[in-house]
């Protein structure tokens, strides 16, 4: 699991819930876009398979989807992205953001799990 920014800590959590499922997820903090960190991803790639990226924004041009160039041009893998769905944003507390949108640990580990078994 690729996260970057604020959702890296809820990411860490998830796994932890996701292993208690049986589930082992890698945590790989993406803290660059541009450059990013190729070498990284790919590595990542070829030990788990899959690859689901988690970001506290639109997935449309943000990490996921430089996670995507990178494997579609190195190392094509499954990849499950993460974020706001193409929706504008609202105001609230990062807190009930991150809950509502399921960018929270519990959320995180929900989607992860249907990915990963899915």
């Amino acid at each position: 699991m690729t996260a970057t920014g604020g959702t890296v800590c809820n990411a860490l959590e998830a796994a932890e819930k996701l292993a208690g499922e049986g589930i082992d997820a890698k945590i790989v903090n993406i803290s660059s876009i541009k450059p990013i960190d190729t070498d990284l991803i790919v590595q990542c790639a070829k030990e788990t398979g899959k690859i689901f990226t988690v970001e506290d924004h639109n997935v449309i041009g943000g990490m996921g989807s430089a996670v995507c160039e990178v494997l579609a041009e190195n190392y094509p893998a499954k990849v499950k992205r993460w974020g706001l769905l193409d929706k504008f944003g609202e105001s609230g507390t990062p807190a009930s953001l991150y809950e509502k949108y399921e960018l929270d640990a519990e959320g995180i580990a929900r989607r992860v799990a249907e990915f990963v078994r899915g």
